[in-house]
C-alpha cells in the first residue's frame, strides 16, 4: 500500500524545544518553527500526491496511545471484550451469549426478603464475598445488621392508598345516580387525585365504598394513607358542599408504593367485585387488562415514585446444559472482579437441586445465579447502572465463562437486529410451566413481547446504532469469507441478510452503499479522505482549542471510516497508518498549546508595558511643571489636588455601595479641598491655574474666589461666598467633626481625610465580618456594625489626637 505519511515522523520534540528556546529569548525574535513545519507539510502534500513505495516512509521513533474512539458506547468495555469479528465468529460456531441483568432494586428493609428469595428460605446456601458459606436463617438474618452501614435507610414513597368510605342512607332513583353520588363525596374529599371504586349495598340502605386512590395530588401534596391522613379528608368533606346533603365517613386500611402495588390492588378489587369497579370519571374497570392499563398509563405519572436503591438483584444465566460447577466458578469470579469493595451474596439456582417447585417459579431449565449486592462499597463508592456498565458487566462475565471452559461471548443485540427486550414491569406471568409465559400490561408492552419472543428484526433508530449496524453487517460479510466451515458460513450470512434488510428498511440508501461495498476501492478512497483531513490547514497559524479540536475530531472519524473498510491483509498498514496520523495530531496539539503560552506571554508583557509607559507619562509631566513653576508650587497643588482625588474617590464607592458612610463628610472634604485650590490661585499659584483649565469644578471654584475678593468687604461679611460657610451648613454634628477654621493649613486636612480614610478601612472591615456572620447562619438580635459604633468614635478620636502630637512635635 501507500504510504505517504513519512514526512512527518521527524522528531517532534524538537520543534517543542525550539518554540520554547524562542519564547525564552523574548517576542523580538521570530521562531523557524513555523516555517519548518510548512516546509514539512508541503513536502508530505507532495509524497501523498505522487505516491510512495511502501518502503518509502521511516518508522515513527514512537508510538502514542491510540485516542480515545468516536463511538465510546460500543467500546467502554475495550478492555475486557474481543473484537467484534472474533465475539461474532465464535457465536457462530456456537458461543452462548452472557446474560447479566438486573431484576430489582431494594431498600435496606427489604434485604431480609431478597435474601429469603435467593436462598430458597434458607434451603439453598448462599455465599459471601469471601467466600464463606452461609445456610442457617440465624446467619441470614445477621446480614442486615452488617451491611446497615452502607445503606441509605431511604423510605419508599407511599404512592397508592387503599380507602373505604361509608355513606349513611340516601335516596337514589338508580345505580347510575347512586355512582354520581359516590364520585361526587370522593371528589370532594380526594380533589383531584385519580381513584377507582367499587360499591356495595347494605341492609340498611347505607353504601359502602371500597377503592384505591393516588396519594399525591396534582399540586404535590402527598396524603400519608393513615388515621392522620383519614382525618384530614374528613375535615375536607365535612367543609364541602357535599357533606350538606349526605353523611360520610373516610379511613385508610393499607398504602404502598409503585405500580405494582396499585396494579394488585386494583386488579383484587376488581376480582371481589365482579368486574363492577369504576375509576374518577365513571368509566367502567371490568377486567384485570383495563385494570392494569388503568394504573400503567392513567396513574403512573401522577405518581411520581420514589424507591431507597440500597441494595441490587443482579441474575447470571447460561444456557440449559451448561456445566453447573463451572458456571458457579465463573460467577464467583465475575462478581469478586467486577464488585470488589462491596458486600453480596450469591446462590446458584440449579435444576436438579432447586427446592421451589416449577409451577411456583423454580426448577427453571437454564442454569442461573442470583446475587444481592450493596450499592455502596465499604470505600463509599456507588455501583453505575447504564448501558455502557452493562456492556461491560457481559463482557467480564464472558471472559471468566470463557476461563473456565464455557464458550461465552459478549453480544450487542444491534450485531443481529434482534428487538429490544421487555422489562418486568410491562409484562405480569401467566404460566410458569417450562418457560414463563407473560402477557402484557398495555397493548404497546404487549407489541414488545411478542417482538421479543417472536424473534422479529428491528433495528435502532440513533444514528450512532446505525453506524454500529453497518460494521457488524461488514463484521458478518467478512466471517462469511473468511471461513471454511459451511455452518459458519451459513449462519454469518443469514445474520447479514438481517441486518441487510434492517438497515434496508430504516435507510435504503446508506444500506446500499456499505453493505454491498467492494472493500479493497473503499479503503482507497478512505486513505485519499483521510490524507485530505490530515493536510487541512497547511499554513499553520496559530490554533485555537476550539478548532484544534474540530480539527482532531475530523481526523478520528476519518480514522475510523477507514477502519470500517480495512480488510484482514490491511490492518498493519492500517495500524500504521493510524499511529503516524495520530502522531502528528498530538504534534499539532503541543504547538497550539505553545502558541497559547506564548500568546499569555506576550499579553503579560504588554500589560506590564503599558504600566511603565503610563509611569513615564506621570513621570515627564511632573518634571516639566517643577520645571515651569518651581517645585514648592507644584508639590503645594499636589497635596491639595491628592485630598480632593480621595474624596471624591471615597464618594464614587458610595454611590457604588461599596460604603456605607455618610456621604456629607466626603462631600464637606471636597469643598474644603476646592477651597485651598482657590486660594492658592488667587494668591498667584499659577501652576493650580494651569490644572484647573482641564478640572470644570475646580475652575468653578477658583472663579468663586475672585468674584468673592473682588465684592466689598461688608459684603463679603454678609455672604458667605467661600466654600466653608456652605460647609458649616452642611456639618455632620460627630465629636469628629470639630469647627475648623477656613484658613487652617492644608497639612491639616491632608490629616483628616487619611482619618477618614482609615475609619473608613475599618467600617468596611466590619461590614464583611457581618456578612460572613449572615452567610454563616449566624444570627444576632442586632446589627454587629451599629454595635461597634462607638468604638469607631473612639478609634477617630485617638486617631486625630495621634497626629495633634505629632504635629506639635514637629511645631517644636
Amino acid at each position: 500500500m501507500e504510504i505517504f505519511f513519512g514526512a512527518f515522523t521527524s522528531e517532534w520534540q524538537q520543534r517543542r524545544a525550539a518554540l520554547l528556546h524562542e519564547l525564552s529569548l523574548g517576542p523580538k525574535r521570530r521562531s523557524s518553527a513555523e516555517d519548518e513545519m510548512k516546509r514539512r507539510l508541503k513536502a508530505m502534500a507532495e509524497l501523498g500526491g505522487g505516491g510512495a513505495g511502501s518502503g518509502g516512509g521511516s518508522q515513527p521513533k514512537m508510538r502514542r496511545p491510540a485516542a480515545k474512539p468516536i463511538f465510546a458506547a460500543e467500546t467502554r468495555a475495550a478492555a475486557v471484550s474481543r473484537p467484534i469479528e472474533a465475539r461474532l465468529a465464535a457465536v457462530a460456531q456456537g458461543s452462548q451469549p452472557a446474560v447479566v441483568k438486573m431484576a430489582s432494586y431494594g431498600a435496606g428493609a427489604r434485604v431480609g426478603a431478597m435474601l429469603n428469595y435467593v436462598s430458597r428460605g434458607g434451603e439453598l446456601a448462599v455465599e459471601n464475598e469471601n467466600g464463606e458459606r452461609i445456610s442457617s436463617l440465624e446467619d441470614l438474618a445477621r446480614l442486615r445488621g452488617d451491611w446497615n452501614h452502607l445503606f441509605q435507610n431511604r423510605a419508599e414513597s407511599r404512592d397508592i392508598g387503599s380507602f373505604t368510605v361509608e355513606i349513611a342512607t340516601a335516596a337514589v332513583s338508580s345505580d347510575e345516580a347512586m355512582h354520581e353520588l359516590v364520585r361526587n363525596s370522593l371528589t370532594s374529599a380526594f380533589a383531584d387525585r385519580r381513584y377507582a371504586y367499587a360499591v356495595t349495598r347494605q341492609a340498611d340502605g347505607a353504601v359502602m365504598v371500597q377503592g384505591a386512590v393516588v396519594l399525591r395530588s396534582g399540586q404535590g401534596e402527598r396524603l400519608t394513607g393513615d388515621d392522620k391522613a383519614a382525618s384530614i379528608i374528613q375535615a375536607r368533606y365535612d367543609a364541602s358542599a357535599a357533606a350538606q346533603d349526605v353523611a360520610a365517613r373516610f379511613s385508610f386500611q393499607g398504602y404502598g408504593n409503585g405500580v405494582e402495588y396499585g396494579a394488585s390492588k386494583l386488579r383484587s378489587l376488581v376480582e371481589r367485585h365482579d368486574g363492577d369497579v369504576r375509576d374518577d370519571r365513571g368509566q367502567i374497570v371490568g377486567d384485570d387488562k383495563r385494570a392494569g392499563d388503568l394504573v400503567q398509563k392513567e396513574w403512573r405519572g401522577d405518581l411520581h415514585s420514589r424507591k431507597g436503591r440500597d441494595v441490587m438483584h443482579l441474575i447470571m444465566s447460561a444456557r440449559a446444559g451448561t456445566n453447573v460447577e463451572a458456571f458457579e466458578n465463573a460467577a464467583r469470579d465475575f462478581l469478586a472482579e467486577q464488585f470488589a469493595g462491596h458486600r453480596y451474596v450469591f446462590a446458584m439456582h440449579d435444576p436438579a437441586n432447586d427446592p421451589k417447585e416449577e409451577g411456583d417459579g423454580g426448577k427453571r431449565p437454564h442454569v442461573h445465579a442470583h446475587a444481592i449486592i450493596t450499592m455502596r462499597s465499604e470505600s463509599g463508592d456507588r455501583i453505575e447502572t447504564t448501558p455502557q456498565v452493562f456492556r461491560e458487566w457481559r463482557a467480564t462475565m464472558a471472559q471468566m465463562a470463557r476461563a473456565h471452559g464455557i464458550a461465552m461471548e459478549m453480544t450487542d443485540r444491534r450485531e443481529f437486529a434482534s428487538p429490544p427486550a421487555f422489562t418486568r414491569n410491562q409484562v405480569r406471568p401467566v404460566s410458569r410451566e417450562g418457560r414463563t409465559e407473560h402477557v402484557g400490561t398495555s397493548e404497546a408492552a404487549q407489541g414488545r413481547y411478542d417482538a421479543k419472543r417472536g424473534g422479529r428484526r428491528s433495528l435502532a433508530k440513533a444514528e450512532r446504532s446505525f453506524e454500529y449496524a453497518i460494521k457488524a453487517t461488514q463484521s458478518w460479510q467478512k466471517i462469511a469469507l473468511a471461513s471454511g466451515d459451511r455452518r459458519v458460513v451459513a449462519y454469518a450470512e443469514q445474520q447479514r441478510d438481517h441486518l441487510t434488510a434492517s438497515l434496508s428498511a430504516g435507510q435504503a440508501e446508506a444500506s446500499v452503499n456499505v453493505v454491498h461495498a467492494d472493500f479493497g476501492s473503499k479503503f482507497r478512497a478512505n486513505l485519499v479522505t483521510l490524507q485530505k483531513v490530515v493536510l487541512e490547514g497547511q499554513e499553520m497559524r496559530e490554533t485555537t482549542r476550539a478548532e484544534f479540536e474540530a480539527y482532531e475530531k475530523k481526523v478520528e472519524t476519518a480514522l475510523f471510516r477507514l477502519e470500517r473498510s480495512v480488510g484482514p491483509d490491511e490492518r498493519g498498514d492500517f495500524d500504521e497508518v493510524a499511529s503516524v496520523a495520530r502522531e502528528h495530531v498530538n504534534g499539532r496539539r503541543e504547538l497550539m498549546e505553545l502558541y497559547a503560552m506564548k500568546g499569555q506571554a506576550q499579553a503579560e508583557q504588554g500589560t506590564a508595558t503599558e504600566r511603565d509607559e503610563r509611569r513615564d507619562d506621570a513621570n515627564e509631566q511632573w518634571d516639566a511643571a517643577v520645571a515651569k513653576h518651581g517645585k514648592a508650587v507644584v508639590e503645594a497643588v499636589n497635596d491639595v489636588l491628592v485630598d480632593i482625588e480621595t474624596s471624591r474617590e471615597g464618594l464614587d464607592r458610595i454611590e457604588a455601595g461599596e460604603l456605607s458612610n455618610d456621604p456629607r463628610v466626603f462631600r464637606a472634604d471636597i469643598e474644603r479641598g476646592l477651597a485651598r485650590a482657590a486660594e492658592l490661585a488667587v494668591q498667584g499659584n499659577t501652576y493650580m491655574r494651569e490644572v484647573a483649565e482641564k478640572d470644570p469644578e475646580l475652575k468653578r471654584a477658583i472663579e468663586a474666589a475672585e468674584q468673592t475678593q473682588e465684592r466689598p468687604a461688608e459684603e463679603q461679611g454678609k455672604t458667605p461666598a467661600n466654600v466653608d460657610a456652605v460647609t458649616e451648613q452642611q456639618r455632620d454634628p460627630r465629636p469628629e467633626e470639630a469647627e475648623r477654621r477656613p484658613d487652617e493649613p492644608a497639612e491639616q486636612a491632608h490629616e483628616l481625610a487619611s482619618t477618614v480614610d482609615a475609619t473608613n478601612r475599618l467600617q468596611d472591615k466590619l461590614n464583611r465580618d457581618k456578612e460572613a456572620a449572615q452567610r454563616g447562619g449566624e444570627t444576632t438580635r442586632t446589627d454587629p456594625a451599629q454595635q461597634h459604633i462607638p468604638r469607631l468614635e473612639e478609634l477617630e478620636r485617638e486617631e486625630l489626637e495621634r497626629r495633634e502630637r505629632d504635629r506639635d512635635d514637629r511645631d517644636r
